[in-house]
């Protein structure tokens, strides 16, 4: 596509957070994007990093500055309660949203549901755009089907504010729809409390926060005589951005509420 085409243009909210920034960076690098907008309370110029752009971009700090009739697609990576005010008004103005924030509460689902259903804006909200997580999660629900129980274990930088993630929530929901409900549960006496995680239905998660990691999931299945491991490793924030750019060019035809990557990855 040429520069003279019609482009997608971006707005991009928590545009000077880590995930924010590759974005920016993704977008301004991609032929069929124009990056036309970028929020962040910290507003200030910055040189977008992951190696996807050297230019410089002017960060606003709120929307107030925005030109709301030239965005056709907002990308949200900002706090639960900041990313439902984003969506709401995004819908409000008749612009697409893209959401990789997690930890938006069900009520607050349903709500942003209810405003998609009548307004003419799409929404695509993911726990994670990496294709290969979403991979991890698709393989994850169809071991559910065949193993006895399963833990899940999710290790995030210790920045990272929700916990368990929303990768891991969105994965221990798919694996507890498809499992047995009369499982027998584990052994469960305890010399501290909490080492055993936290439950989500029948699946026990563990998350784990340190310097060093980016986003990584084990999930482990055991059965008698045998076990499945399934892993995913985020080595750098970039593998997300295949899945954005995915949902940026995506959202505009694909109606309403739409949860997850599957839908757009067709699978």
């Amino acid at each position: 596509m040429s520069r003279e085409s019609v482009m997608i243009k971006v707005a991009v909210m928590g545009a000077c957070g880590k995930m924010g920034s590759a974005v920016c960076g993704a977008v301004i690098a991609d032929t069929e994007l124009e990056l036309a907008g970028a929020v962040d309370p910290s507003a200030t110029d910055i040189e977008i990093p992951w190696a996807l752009s050297k230019e410089r971009i002017n960060v606003l700090a709120g929307r107030e500055g925005l030109d709301n009739k030239s965005i056709d697609v907002m990308v949200d990576f900002t706090r639960a309660d900041a990313a439902v005010e984003n969506i709401l008004w995004a819908i409000e103005n008749g612009i697409h949203s893209v959401v990789g924030t997690t930890g938006i509460t069900e009520p607050d689902i349903e709500r942003i549901k209810g405003v998609v259903d009548s307004g003419n804006a799409n929404v695509v909200m993911a726990a994670n755009f990496a294709i290969g997580a979403v991979l991890m999660m698709k393989f994850s629900e169809v071991a559910a089907r065949y193993f006895d129980r399963c833990e899940v274990i999710e290790m995030h930088h210790r920045d990272k504010i929700d916990a368990p993630s929303g990768t891991a929530i969105a994965t221990a929901k798919r694996i507890d729809k498809v499992s047995e409900t009369s499982r027998s549960q584990p052994a469960d006496e305890r010399e501290v409390k909490g080492s055993r995680g936290g439950r989500l239905g029948e699946v026990q998660i563990h998350s784990v926060r340190l310097e060093g990691l980016v986003a990584h999931q084990e999930v482990i299945f055991g059965s008698e005589g045998q076990t499945l491991r399934i892993r995913h490793d985020t080595i750098d924030r970039s593998c997300f951005m295949t899945g954005v750019l995915i949902a940026v060019k995506a959202v505009s035809s694909t109606p309403g509420l739409t949860i997850g990557m599957e839908p757009l990855l067709h699978i």
